[in-house]
């Protein structure tokens, strides 16, 4: 095998594994998404004091980490439930408008359900 071939075959393997870790996690990195899209615009329901920014700063950070760890292929659960804690957080600490917090509400459900069935379901 040439040194061509080989550096074809070998990027072959490593993008076959990114797609096929992300096609296993697609739908709950989409939650994730949407969940960290939900939080944004909740922050802009009016300005956070710093405790508030410091609670969306926490959900956003550790969604992030879980969505990272998703990417590669890997649920790590206790970031999940980092993220899940940070969001709970945020819905009973925060100012926010009744449907950011009926949005928040349906996407904490949603994300112990992702934590329940370990991502089979999504």
């Amino acid at each position: 095998m040439s040194l061509r071939s080989f550096a074809i075959v070998t990027l072959l393997i490593a993008v076959t594994g990114v797609v096929c870790a992300q096609g296993r996690y697609g739908t709950a990195r989409g939650l994730v998404d949407r969940v960290q899209k939900n939080l944004r615009r909740a922050e802009h329901f009016t300005p956070p004091s710093d405790k508030e920014k410091e609670r969306y700063h926490n959900a956003q950070h550790h969604l992030s980490e879980f969505d990272h760890k998703l990417s590669e292929g890997r649920f790590d659960k206790d970031k999940l439930d980092e993220a899940i804690d940070d969001v709970k957080n945020v819905v009973e600490n925060n100012t926010l408008s009744p449907e950011d917090r009926d949005l928040l509400t349906r996407d904490l459900g949603e994300l112990r359900e992702l934590r329940r069935t370990r991502g089979a379901a999504y």
